[in-house]
């Protein structure tokens, strides 16, 4: 019954000749817009929802009590410029690169980083191109301690804003962190040089 609804529908449509034309405009206007907003989304900026535990208590704040989920905004313009200590990023997971991770940059080029387990070495000297990111919940996050230091081409964001929960909505002040790990500030022309 509701099938014959609907076909009589497109009958009458097609009848009066409008239907195909206007679906063709439809589309056609749809369409026109993918490739804008890949672009948009893969060089400006995304929404991104925060997955898991390893930021908490900064980020997911009511991770331990509900499923809510904290959304940022991730600004991808020139995603490597500028980076310092205590910045938020997303990079593509080493261990799954399928996955996108969002970590805190501890130590940037030159700095000696006093490591934690499981890195098998007890300090470690950020070489060029690299940075060392940690996740704020030291015991539930995989980071630079498991996979070594980052290099920066596998960076694709700085997150700037919290977008939700409302209480907690605003610009990331990222420049308020005070770390947990032991960081000894170095210069760049003393970092080691992987190629």
């Amino acid at each position: 019954m509701a099938s014959s609804r609907l076909f009589s529908i497109f009958n009458r449509k097609a009848t009066k000749g409008k239907f195909v034309p206007e679906f063709n405009y439809y589309l056609f206007s749809f369409v026109t817009w993918i490739p804008a907003v890949i672009f948009f989304n893969g060089n400006v900026g995304e929404l991104c929802r925060i997955n898991g535990p390893s930021m908490y208590p900064y980020l997911n704040t009511t991770y331990d009590e509900d499923l809510k989920k904290d959304l940022c905004w991730v600004s991808k313009w020139n995603p490597t410029r500028t980076l310092e200590r205590g910045m938020l990023v997303s990079f593509q997971s080493p261990n799954n690169p399928e996955r996108l991770a969002i970590k805190r940059v501890i130590a940037i080029e030159g700095d000696i980083v006093h490591t934690r387990a499981p890195c098998p070495l007890p300090t470690v000297q950020v070489p060029v191109n690299h940075v060392w990111v940690e996740g704020d919940n030291r015991d539930r996050s995989r980071d630079s301690n498991t996979y070594g230091p980052l290099p920066k081409s596998l960076i694709q964001g700085k997150l700037t804003y919290i977008l939700w929960p409302w209480k907690s909505s605003g610009p990331i002040h990222w420049r308020q962190f005070k770390g947990k790990t032991r960081v000894i500030r170095g210069r760049r022309q003393d970092a080691p040089n992987w190629d």
